[in-house]
């Protein structure tokens, strides 16, 4: 009992977690300053399931009935014919070119009908586009009520107009109400993000979203912890404005709204290099790493936030990477119709799909989810 009172003593030490000369009761909430209070950390899960039902209540009586309106469809593509010798290959989950040469030989096929037949089956097993459509008017219903939720709190707050007032008399910042609303629904959700995530659309960057997901909660925590809310409530502001715009154009992709779309695509992708490539690493990461020191006398929690924080930043690079070069070959399906297909997806649907340079790129971003989420 006494290891583990030592291990949680030196755990919660002010030294790892504070400034120098800052002890725990210096910031200890009470009437009359309502300092973060570590153990409301606890909240967000419960809300998180709370998320889960009003996501699935939307989505049956609101979301589902509207895209129906819109003529989606909620069927899933054609059904490959029953095979039991190769429905064995495909339960293997990895069929390799050796496989597929000795199915061709065994069941006397050529090889583009195995090959065929297997993406057929694959494709069984991806949700509706009703589905799709649904969780993308979710999204973008979350990411719309946050972003403009975040902005009113904000508005009338120092930081958001001078980031150095996060730091300026660190670590008394007492958490109003409407802040205290905006962390934890926030957090929540991201919990919900991560409970979903399994059963969801499955995405070909399953593992990037989740450690982006898990991420967001350790660094929001960590700000919650330290008493750095001032500093997590702008980053969760910049990153839920472009998150917007790509649900909105999936929604319209799925609707067959192709000229909506594109535009709504090409704003998202200047939107998303605007916030995440620029004001992301030259406001905030900029302040949190050279602003910061030169205010507050650093301690090593605060190392591990700005370290979180730089992680996010190495995400945001990878999907815009991504980003660019989908549009760029998006930009050239003229020329390059069959290497977009076949690199979208394996799905045989795709053989279908228009060959506008925006369509393409959606297309693709729908089925890789090039996208973060800081969500």
């Amino acid at each position: 009992m006494n290891i583990f009172l030592n291990i949680s003593a030196t755990f919660w030490s002010p030294h790892i977690w504070l400034p120098p000369n800052i002890t725990w009761e210096d910031i200890s909430p009470n009437a009359d300053n309502k300092y973060a209070n570590y153990q409301h950390l606890i909240y967000p899960l419960p809300m998180a399931i709370v998320l889960l039902g009003i996501r699935y209540t939307l989505e049956r009586y609101w979301f589902a009935p509207f895209g129906k309106s819109l003529s989606i469809k909620n069927t899933r593509s054609k059904k490959a014919v029953s095979n039991e010798i190769l429905e064995k290959a495909y339960l293997s989950k990895k069929t390799k070119y050796k496989q597929i040469l000795a199915l061709a030989k065994q069941l006397d096929w050529s090889e583009r009908q195995v090959e065929r037949w297997l993406r057929l089956r694959r494709s069984q097993d991806k949700p509706s586009t009703l589905t799709k459509f649904c969780e993308s008017c979710w999204r973008c219903f979350y990411y719309t009520y946050s972003f403009f939720y975040g902005l009113v709190v904000l508005w009338d707050k120092l930081w958001l107009w001078d980031i150095k007032y996060c730091f300026y008399n660190y670590p008394y910042h007492p958490v109003t109400d409407d802040v205290w609303w905006y962390y934890m629904i926030s957090m929540s959700f991201y919990w919900a993000l991560s409970f979903s995530q399994f059963f969801d659309v499955k995405r070909k960057d399953f593992w990037q979203m989740f450690i982006h997901h898990i991420a967001t909660i350790a660094l929001m925590c960590f700000s919650w912890v330290g008493n750095l809310t001032r500093i997590g409530s702008l980053v969760l502001l910049v990153h839920d404005s472009a998150d917007i715009l790509l649900e909105a154009a999936k929604m319209t992709k799925y609707a067959n709204y192709q000229r909506l779309c594109d535009c709504i695509f090409a704003a998202f992708t200047i939107l998303w290099i605007v916030t995440r490539m620029g004001v992301y690493p030259f406001w905030i990461i900029y302040n949190t790493s050279i602003e910061a020191p030169k205010i507050v006398p650093m301690f090593f929690a605060y190392y591990i936030f700005n370290s979180l924080l730089i992680l996010l930043l190495f995400l945001h690079a990878i999907w815009t990477y991504l980003i660019i070069q989908i549009a760029y070959r998006a930009f050239n399906a003229g020329q390059m119709e069959g290497d977009i297909r076949s690199n979208s997806s394996d799905e045989v649907s795709d053989t279908s799909v228009n060959n506008t340079p925006i369509n393409s790129t959606i297309n693709y971003t729908n089925k890789s989810n090039s996208k973060p989420k800081a969500h």
